[in-house]
C-alpha cells in the first residue's frame, strides 16, 4: 500500500514516518538510526529519534514531503570531514505539539564529495537556517546554492576564506594559524 499522508498526519505515528520515507525514496534513502527515548518516573516512551541519509538531489524533495507530515521545526545544522567526503547534518523536529510518545526527531544527513562542495539551500523554505548554513560554509567549505547572504559568521572579516576550521585535510588550519589559548 502506499504512503497515506493524511493517514501518517492524523495517527503522528513515527514508525509510518519511516516507511513513508522507505517506500517513496526508495534507494535514495537509508535509515541510519531509529531509536525510542523512555524517560520519568514509569520509564514510558517519551519520543523517537530518527537518523536518515539522502542524496542530495532528493534533499528538496524529502523536506517538502517532510512538510506534508508536520510543521518540520529545524534546530539546527552540524557537519564533519569525514575523509572523501564531508557531511551536513540537518536537524528537525515533527509533531511537537503531539503527546509524548508521538514526538520524532529526525536528522537528515547528506554526504558531499570533496570535489562537489555545493548544496541547495533550504533559506526559501526555512528562512532560519541562514546562520547554519553560513556556519557550514565557513567552517567547512560548503557553497549553499540559493542561500542569498554568505558573509562570515564567527571567523574575522580578515579571515583566509581558503581556510576552513573544521576540516582535516589540506584546506584545514595548519599550525601557522593555530595559537595556544593558555
Amino acid at each position: 500500500m502506499p504512503c497515506r499522508k493524511d493517514y501518517v498526519r492524523e495517527t503522528k505515528d513515527p514508525f509510518e514516518v519511516q516507511k513513508c520515507m522507505e517506500e517513496h525514496f526508495g534507494d535514495d534513502l537509508s535509515v541510519d538510526v531509529f531509536r525510542e527515548q523512555k524517560g520519568g518516573s514509569e520509564n514510558h516512551t517519551q519520543f523517537y529519534e530518527l537518523w536518515v541519509t539522502i542524496t542530495k538531489e532528493r534533499f528538496l524533495e524529502l523536506v517538502d514531503n517532510l512538510f506534508e507530515l508536520d510543521f518540520l521545526h529545524f534546530h539546527i545544522c552540524s557537519g564533519n570531514d569525514d575523509g572523501d567526503t564531508v557531511s551536513i547534518n540537518y536537524h528537525f523536529s515533527l509533531f511537537r505539539v503531539a503527546e509524548r510518545g508521538k514526538r520524532l526527531g529526525l536528522t537528515v544527513t547528506v554526504n558531499l564529495a570533496k570535489d562537489d562542495l555545493v548544496m541547495p539551500s533550504l533559506f526559501s523554505r526555512i528562512p532560519g537556517v541562514e546562520y547554519s548554513e553560513r556556519e557550514m560554509r565557513e567552517m567547512l567549505g560548503i557553497d549553499f546554492d540559493g542561500l542569498p547572504n554568505k558573509a562570515l559568521v564567527f571567523l574575522p572579516d580578515d579571515w583566509d576564506q581558503s581556510i576552513k576550521p573544521w576540516r582535516r585535510d589540506e584546506t584545514g588550519p595548519g599550525p601557522d594559524v593555530v595559537r595556544e589559548l593558555s
